[in-house]
């Protein structure tokens, strides 16, 4: 492990303490010495010139599905790449702590975009393990790139206890053996460092495979009861509820907001998903606001709702995006694996008729703007199509534009690839969002949604919204509070040892070129995963704006690109324990 002096960068430290320029030494893989004055070079050590870069500490990234991938991958090096030294497994209910490898690949691979295929091979060649805490000691015999933490998944857990096909049957309820039985997991895993329990109440996160495709999740089957049983042993132990509300009817919201209460009894700690200026609906994000506002004030919680501070874009490959999954007409389509008899489907007079009238029924619960005015066409077979919108297209052929797009995928399938935003398209709500002290900066679902989401470098664009501001002389943040909001609030909230630069403390830490927090954050990549026969996944890069990241002390991305031993030798990343609560 090579000591390093970096010399004149400008210091976040990972609070909100004003940054100034000095010079850190890391030595033994941790942070030795900071100092605002020049450091004069030891023998042997490696200086970097940091004049004019930025020092932050290592992003956190709190709320990824990276869970499958590490497995083949575990440099992560699409987060690291991005400054991203801290990730977390487990989100959404889905983990693979315990649980049969089939179960676990039909849970995980529909619901986060992943080819099964993948999934299952991964897991049938790799798990060795069922307990967290024999997940824990493997996971730490990896060479991992980033640290790791995770939460315990509820679906898994039920599958696993329930079996899965009892834990998928409405009606059916466990046992008090099979509670206890839960509990006894969940207790296992906090013992063993993991930051809480994660479900999923969204019934259009549904399952793979052939056994029980389409139902929703194990965790959608639970009723409240369930779910404040195992909160009991959370609240007990100061340890996080992270959850999935239903945001097809938003109603149960108010069912983690009760449960996050801390009026007359301890609080629970509880983060849900997610915070967004809705293009369908522009208010809703003043309205969460509010309501997380009164929660954390009147009702003494500890809540927090994720946010991203970028747009929530989204391309589809023809029908095959997560967002179809929230009327019927749409998840009957995903039900169906093969693209022919899809493209067959698309041609039935019947179910286009009941597309079309459920795409524009306004009064069934949406979160999609189901608009394809916005969308834009970026590739397919016919070249002619690409920049147009769906609308267009429709406008030339004289049809309606849902007859328009069902007569595209027909023709073209998956092969018709289109994009459009969904959310976070205006820079003044954007601003606000990410202002609320009622929110955590994260859920990029990094290592997910493969084709469809791109948000492993949120960090970046979340520096680059508080930079343009202040470069606009109209500034909404501070840019200690925005490093402070990506590093140190989110170690702290978790209760992780990450996010903050001090000396004695571990070395992960970032160089950043803020020249170059521009608009190339933007630029796509469809990247190559040669653990998955190169399938490509849609990624933004910009290998100019992070310089050095340095995990543990060592360093791990140089001018932009992995180095050779992350992901192959271990010394960089392990699992870090949560020790909030008790």
């Amino acid at each position: 492990m090579a000591d390093t002096l970096i010399k004149q960068a400008r210091i976040f430290d990972g609070s909100t303490n004003p940054s100034f320029v000095g010079d850190v030494r890391i030595k033994d893989g941790v942070v030795q010495t900071i100092s605002k004055t020049e450091l004069s070079p030891n023998s042997g050590e490696t200086v970097v010139d940091a004049k004019g870069l930025w020092l932050t500490p290592g992003f956190i990234d709190f709320h990824t599905h990276y869970d499958a991938e590490i497995e083949m991958a575990p440099d992560l090096s699409e987060s690291v790449r991005h400054g991203v030294t801290t990730i977390s497994l487990g989100s959404c209910s889905l983990s693979l702590a315990v649980g049969d490898p089939t179960d676990l690949a039909d849970m995980f691979s529909r619901v986060e975009a992943i080819p099964r295929k993948n999934v299952l091979s991964i897991l049938e060649s790799k798990k060795n393990w069922n307990s967290a805490t024999e997940y824990k000691k493997h996971l730490n015999n990896m060479p991992l790139g980033p640290n790791v933490t995770s939460f315990a998944g509820h679906s898994a857990i039920r599958a696993h206890v329930m079996g899965l096909e009892r834990s998928l049957t409405k009606g059916e309820v466990p046992t008090k053996q099979e509670l206890e039985s839960m509990n006894k997991h969940l207790e296992e895993a906090l013992d063993a460092g993991f930051m809480g329990l994660s479900i999923n109440t969204l019934v259009w996160d549904k399952m793979d495979g052939s056994r029980f495709r389409s139902r929703p999740l194990p965790s959608t089957f639970a009723n409240w009861s369930e779910y404040q049983y195992l909160n009991k042993t959370l609240r007990k132990r100061g340890k996080i509820f992270q959850g999935v509300p239903n945001v097809s009817t938003k109603i149960n919201v108010l069912m983690f907001l009760k449960e996050a209460f801390g009026l007359f009894r301890k609080p629970l700690k509880t983060t849900i998903i997610s915070l967004m200026d809705v293009k369908f609906d522009p208010g809703l994000y003043k309205l969460l606001g509010v309501i997380g506002r009164i929660t954390n004030t009147i009702f003494k919680s500890d809540f927090k709702f994720q946010a991203l501070p970028e747009p929530f874009d989204l391309y589809a490959d023809g029908m095959d995006v997560v967002v179809f999954e929230e009327f019927a007409a749409g998840a009957k389509a995903n039900h169906i694996e093969d693209e022919f008899e899809r493209k067959q489907l698309m041609k039935d007079p019947t179910y286009r008729s009941w597309f079309k009238r459920q795409w524009t029924n306004w009064f069934l619960p949406r979160v999609f703007h189901r608009n394809f005015r916005e969308t834009k066409i970026v590739d397919a077979p016919d070249k002619s199509l690409i920049g147009k919108s769906i609308d267009d297209v429709a406008k030339e052929r004289g049809v309606h534009s849902v007859t328009a797009f069902l007569d595209l995928v027909a023709e073209h399938g998956n092969k018709v690839r289109w994009y459009t935003v969904m959310a976070n398209h205006r820079k003044e709500p954007l601003q606000k969002i990410v202002s609320y002290p009622d929110i955590l900066i994260g859920f990029s679902d990094a290592g997910a949604h493969l084709r469809g989401m791109a948000h492993y470098n949120f960090p970046l664009r979340m520096l680059k919204l508080v930079r343009d501001a202040e470069l606009e002389k109209k500034p909404f943040m501070t840019l200690e509070r925005a490093v402070n909001r990506l590093t140190g609030e989110i170690g702290d909230w978790f209760g992780i040892d990450a996010g903050y630069i001090r000396e004695g403390k571990r070395a992960d830490l970032v160089l950043i070129d803020p020249t170059k927090l521009d608009d190339s954050l933007a630029k796509d990549v469809e990247a190559p995963m040669p653990f998955m026969e190169d399938f490509k996944r849609w990624v933004r890069r910009n290998d100019d704006t992070v310089k050095k990241v340095y995990i543990n002390g060592k360093l791990a991305i140089d001018q932009g690109k992995p180095v050779a031993s992350l992901g192959k030798e271990k010394g960089y990343g392990s699992f870090l324990e949560s020790t909030i609560g008790t």
